[in-house]
Parts: C-alpha cells; sequence; structure tokens
C-alpha cells in the first residue's frame, strides 16, 4: 500500500520571484507540519504547474517580473475556480488588497507582518480548502451511492442504510487531518469505526487507544504526552508518550466525555498548536498522529451545562458521526446472530447450532441497552452451555428478562396524541393484543411476554374476541 504522509492532502503552490522568502516560508510552514509544498520562482510557470500537480491552495506573490500576481490571480479563478489564492505583498496597500478580495482571493497578507499572523490565515485557509473539498466528496458519495474502501469496514457487520451512510461520510473525510468526534452508546462498536478511520488514511503508523475515564490530571499529561529522565520523582528513565508512539498513524481517546477540566486545556492546546511538551522538557514535539475521540455522553448538553468546555467541544466537532443504536438496525440482527454463533463455536470447538424458530422474533422485540456488545456475549454464553442439536430458548429468555415486558424505545410524541378521541379501554386492549401478535409474527407464547400476560390469559382474550386465528 502506498503511503503519504504529507499535510494537506492537496498541495500548496509558493509563488514568488525572491528564492531566499521562499525558502524562509518553506521551513516556517514545515515547522508547522504543513510539509505538501511545491515552489515556483517565475511566474510563467504558475499556470502549467497548476495543470500538472494536485494543488488546493497558491500563495502568490503580488509584484514579479512577466506576469503580476492580479493578472494570476485572475487566470487561476477564471480556469480553476475550486483553488484558494492567498495574496502576499510587501506593501500594506488597502484598494489593492479590496481588489484582489474582489477577483476571488482567500486572504491578502502584508509579507513583514508577524509570521504566526501569516502561518494561522494559511492554516484557516487549508481548513476551509479541506471542508470544501470534503463537502464535494460528500454529495458526490451520497448521490452515487458508492463505497470506495469497503475492505476497510470488513470487520462492522452490517446492512443497514444508516451505517453506510456513516461509511460514506468517513471516506470523504479520511483524507482530512482534523479530529474527529465518534458519538454513540456503549456498546455500538465506536473503536471498529475508529479502526476503520485509521485504515482509510493509509497510515504509516499504528493505531494506539487510550481509555482516558478515570485519568487524573498528572497521569493523563504523562500517558499521552510522556516524560524526560527526573521529570518527577521515580521517573527513572525517558519514556515515550502515547502521541509519540502513535506518530504517523492515529491516536484514540475512548470516554472522552469523562476528561477532568484540566486535562481538557492541555488536549485544546494539543489540537490548537499541534505540538507539544514531555514531562520535564522545554522543547516541543510535533503532533504527528490524527486524533479521534469517541464519547457515550451527550457532549453537546455537558458543554451547556459546563461539564466540558465549549471551545474543546466546538474542536472537537469538525467532524462528527453519530453511531446508531442495535436497536435502530434491527434489520442487522440476523447477519450479527449468524457472525456471532460462528466466532463462538469456531472458539469453543462446537459445531453451529440449529436456532429455534421462536429466536430471531424474541430478539428482535428486544432493546438491547448493550447494543451489539449484548448480542454478542448473550451468544457466546448461550453457546458454552449448548449441549444438543438446537440452541436453548432459556438463555435468551432469562438473560432478556422476559418475565416481564420487554424495553422500548419512548415514542417520538406522546401516546394516542394524535387521535381526536381516545378508545374505549376494550378496544385498546384489543389494539395491544393485535400489535403484540404483529411483533412475535404470530407466537402467542411470545405475544404474552410482551404484554406482560400469562399465555392462557392471553388465549382467553382471543376466545372472547373470536380472534385465537
Amino acid at each position: 500500500m502506498i503511503t503519504d504522509n504529507r499535510y494537506p492532502g492537496f498541495g500548496l503552490l509558493l509563488v514568488d520571484d525572491e528564492a531566499p522568502f521562499l525558502r524562509s516560508l518553506s521551513i516556517a510552514l514545515e515547522r508547522q507540519g504543513i510539509n505538501h509544498l511545491h515552489r515556483c520562482t517565475d511566474s510563467r510557470e504558475v499556470m502549467a504547474t497548476l495543470a500538472r500537480e494536485s494543488i488546493g491552495l497558491v500563495l502568490l506573490d503580488l509584484t514579479m517580473p512577466h506576469l503580476s500576481g492580479e493578472t494570476l490571480l485572475a487566470r487561476i479563478k477564471e480556469e480553476h475556480p475550486d483553488i484558494g489564492v492567498i495574496i502576499l505583498s510587501g506593501l500594506n496597500q488597502l484598494e489593492t488588497a479590496v481588489n484582489c478580495i474582489r477577483l476571488g482571493a482567500y486572504d491578502y497578507f502584508v509579507k513583514t507582518m508577524e509570521e504566526d499572523r501569516l502561518i494561522g490565515g494559511i492554516r484557516r485557509a487549508i481548513q476551509d480548502q479541506e471542508m470544501r473539498q470534503e463537502n464535494q466528496e460528500m454529495r458526490r458519495r451520497f448521490l452515487t451511492d458508492t463505497l470506495e474502501q469497503p475492505e476497510a469496514f470488513a470487520d462492522i457487520i452490517t446492512q443497514d442504510k444508516a451505517m453506510r451512510s456513516v461509511f460514506q461520510y468517513l471516506e470523504a473525510i479520511s483524507v482530512s487531518r482534523q479530529p474527529v468526534l465518534i458519538c454513540g452508546e456503549s456498546g455500538v462498536g465506536k473503536e471498529l469505526i475508529a479502526r476503520a478511520i485509521h485504515r482509510l488514511g493509509n497510515p504509516e503508523g499504528p493505531m494506539v487507544s487510550v481509555n482516558v475515564a478515570g485519568l487524573d490530571d498528572n497521569v493523563f499529561a504523562d500517558t499521552l504526552f510522556g516524560h524526560h529522565r527526573g521529570a518527577f520523582t521515580g521517573a527513572d528513565r525517558a519514556r515515550a508518550g502515547m502521541i509519540e508512539q502513535a506518530a504517523g498513524g492515529t491516536l484514540f481517546l475512548d470516554e472522552i466525555g469523562d476528561l477532568s477540566q484540566a486535562s481538557q486545556v492541555k488536549l485544546l492546546r494539543l489540537l490548537q498548536e499541534g505540538e507539544y511538551y514531555p514531562l520535564g522538557s522545554d522543547r516541543p514535539k510535533r503532533l504527528r498522529a490524527r486524533i479521534l475521540v469517541a464519547t457515550h455522553q451527550d457532549l453537546a448538553k455537558k458543554q451547556q451545562d459546563g461539564g466540558f468546555r465549549k471551545d474543546l467541544y466546538y474542536r472537537l466537532r469538525t467532524h462528527q458521526v453519530e453511531i446508531p443504536p442495535l436497536r435502530r438496525r434491527k434489520g442487522d440482527l440476523p447477519l450479527l446472530l449468524a457472525h456471532f454463533l460462528a466466532e463462538a463455536a469456531g472458539e469453543l470447538g462446537k459445531a453451529v447450532p440449529t436456532l429455534p424458530r421462536e429466536l430471531p422474533v424474541l430478539l428482535a422485540n428486544y432493546s438491547f441497552p448493550g447494543n451489539v456488545r449484548e448480542l454478542r456475549a448473550l451468544v457466546f454464553d448461550a453457546m458454552s452451555r449448548h449441549r444438543s442439536h438446537m440452541l436453548s430458548m432459556e438463555v435468551f429468555r432469562q438473560a432478556l428478562g422476559q418475565d416481564g415486558p420487554p424495553v422500548q424505545d419512548e415514542p417520538e410524541q406522546p401516546l394516542f396524541s394524535q387521535l381526536d378521541t381516545l378508545p374505549t379501554l376494550q378496544q385498546a386492549g384489543e389494539l395491544l393484543v393485535a400489535e403484540a401478535l404483529r411483533r412475535s409474527r404470530g407466537n402467542q407464547s411470545l405475544a404474552a411476554r410482551l404484554l406482560g400476560i400469562s399465555q392462557p390469559a392471553l388465549s382467553k382474550r382471543l376466545k372472547k374476541s373470536g380472534g385465537e386465528d
């Protein structure tokens, strides 16, 4: 597999007739991790370079021999309207700056101004170009309903349309180096999604996972940033942090919603500045890993309540995916059930058993608060007790608590809110019985459990209403 660890995914073309300025600007950008650079000292070669290379942003000197910056700007916006252009000038000329913006320049900077302001402007332009390209890519993928790297998602068993949309989104943002926030309930497979994102980026380095729940500020800093020898009592030798171990790859921070306020500040600074200090060191190191974070908590609500920093929240949600719970993708149950049965049978050295006809119906009427992880545990538990040809239903009945009615998602609107008049108690009872039979596919034993009554009681109701058949 060919890897390319240059950032950003598209090229930056630096155009200036002064070679020393190009060298110093290139060094300043590379120091900030921006290393996908092309340089040009002859303005007549710019258009040919744009036709030949994959350029997303041009830094264009205003005053050059042969072709001026304004002339090139007009030609670039005419022939390559998707390419961003930043104008660099030796003078602060308001009228010229306004004219360049009118011609389509993204921004205008004076060369003699502070280097930090120029680098910050270039970073903003890169991020805007990445977002524009990602939006175009997402539209293309959703309209054509394509997946170009389905092998990256091979570990995720699904045929659900919502999950496919998630995959298409992740493919579209795979070239970005911005963090990704993965949300979803416990057990939905957030780490599998993180591994898919890692594979999509064709990384040179590994994926390193850290569960940050319960880490105090000092342990968090030492875990991520590492330390030098003598940084604190007991630091007898230097140790590389997880960020350094993930260089060229991905750092996955799980349970980010449990991070302390002090640690949130450290993470925010890492994302904003792209550098960090190992404990006991006064020399910064560059962040060379993509950051992925995951949580089962509602971060939007948590930041509103003051439990999570607003600036960090908005930094993390540059790219965000919500993994649907298993109860919203019931069509995946047969696939997952067959997969886990085969996996369990292989690990336990048993043959794959025959399934009771009632089992898929029972599972389809359960809410799975533990999601895919819970289903896998149930299957492995049932297989460990399996002795006969037919898989026992009792293991699932006991585990799913079918002595009472299963928990269902709360309705989006109050029950009967769309009705002008309420049904009578008898009518409501008949409707509930009919719905229970529909959900259980006519299985009276399961329908009775869904209703929270005994099977004889249900049979009596059906005989009374004449609907037993």
